[in-house]
């Protein structure tokens, strides 16, 4: 090899060895075309979820954000509670009996002085089959054996009432599926004396009737639900709170309206018979006697957190009014007087009224079913609801700005 080809060659092997160290020892074939990069190499996009930016690495495992949660329904009201009463009960009387004997010979048939109180009642019991609670006033002593005499002899204006025993659970069982109450607050209870009094409670309390109108706390009825209601009794007669007392009246109600929110309070006060229908609030006598201020008395009464107040006592029928959110029924009237009682027009008229009450003590309704009586004392429902148009008339005349108004079925219409 000559000298000129040796020179040649070292050149070129300098020129090679050059290009394989500037391409990292590695011979490259520029000849080539280079491959496409790979598809998953694209640059990732960041994800926008609400207000928050998710990182490439995390945005394929975000779950959707869920439905927020329905609102729950609201719990529904309790039931509301139905309270009937009615006017004044005497189902018989085994002291002074000589009424029987001239009835009898007045009528032409045997009437005795002691009759069944079970059949007695059997005409209202359709009366009060949707009641939870029934209130009676129980106008008379209940008991046997000897008794104190209360009137004097040949009285003509003197009244002594004690019924059998057995009345006692004829109105334990008066109404099913309700709670009954008698309340004792009137001129009649303390017709046997104070032992008959207390004897009186005993034979009710026994046949698992509750007592109201013996003394100034309220007594609270539980319905088979286990609903509540508060009972207070006010009579111008020795038993029972004094009506007319309105400071000790407010005091009363209102420590029973503290502990709950039905609260119905009777009374039995004002004048009576035929001339004793109209309602004014001024105080009325009778006989002599201060038979108080009913309307002042239920307005305190309701002024103080009674709900509904209910009237008995003039043996006729009386106005009804709304005092604020409180129905007064003044007067309801004879119910069932079974005995020597006048059964004259309007005597004869009665009602029960069932009043409805929400759990906050709010009247939601209230009706007024018609009675009538004819001698000695046998009641039926009266299906003209008499009784119910003369409360509305009365109403209207005696409460012209706050009548409360029985309409179609002796419903009552608020002002």
């Amino acid at each position: 090899m000559s000298a000129i080809t040796r020179v040649v060659l070292a050149a070129a092997v300098v020129i090679v060895m050059s290009g394989v160290a500037s391409c990292g020892g590695r011979a490259v074939d520029e000849t080539l075309p280079a491959a496409p990069p790979p598809a998953d190499t694209a640059a990732p996009e960041t994800v926008l979820w609400g207000d928050t930016l998710i990182p490439p690495d995390t945005a394929d495992v975000v779950q959707q954000e869920p439905e927020p949660e329905p609102e729950p329904e609201p719990a529904p009201p309790p039931p509301p509670v139905r309270v009937c009463a009615g006017g004044d009960v005497v189902l018989g009387s085994n002291v002074d009996t000589a009424w029987a004997t001239r009835a009898s010979s007045r009528l032409g048939r045997p009437v005795p002085a002691r009759p069944d109180p079970d059949r007695l009642l059997a005409p209202l019991a359709p009366l009060v089959a949707d009641a939870d609670v029934v209130l009676i006033n129980v106008e008379g002593a209940i008991g046997e054996g000897p008794a104190p005499r209360k009137c004097r002899p040949g009285s003509t204006s003197c009244y002594a009432f004690r019924q059998p025993v057995a009345v006692a659970g004829a109105l334990g069982r008066f109404a099913e599926g309700a709670a009954i109450i008698g309340n004792l607050a009137n001129n009649h209870s303390l017709d046997a004396g104070g032992a008959g009094f207390a004897a009186t409670q005993e034979h009710l309390r026994t046949a698992g009737v509750a007592v109201t109108g013996v003394d100034t706390l309220a007594t609270v009825v539980v319905t088979n639900r286990g609903d509540s209601v508060a009972f207070l009794g006010f009579s111008t007669a020795q038993a029972g709170p004094d009506p007319r007392d309105l400071e000790a009246v407010s005091r009363h109600v209102e420590r029973a309206a503290q502990r709950f929110p039905r609260v119905v309070v009777t009374m039995h006060m004002g004048a009576e018979g035929a001339s004793a229908q109209r309602t004014a609030n001024v105080t009325e006598t009778y006989l002599g006697e201060n038979r108080g201020n009913s309307v002042a008395f239920a307005r305190a009464a309701v002024d103080a957190g009674a709900s509904v107040v209910i009237g008995h006592g003039p043996h006729v029928m009386r106005a009804s009014e709304w005092w604020g959110d409180a129905l007064v029924l003044y007067s309801l009237g004879n119910l069932l007087t079974y005995g020597p009682f006048s059964m004259r027009e309007p005597n004869s008229r009665g009602a029960v009224a069932c009043v409805t009450l929400n759990e906050h003590g709010d009247v939601l309704d209230a009706a007024l079913r018609s009675t009538y009586q004819r001698p000695p004392g046998v009641v039926a429902p009266d299906p003209t609801g008499r009784a119910a148009w003369l409360v509305d008339s009365l109403s209207q005349l005696d409460f012209p700005a706050t009548a409360a108004r029985w309409g179609g079925e002796a419903r009552v219409v608020r002002p």
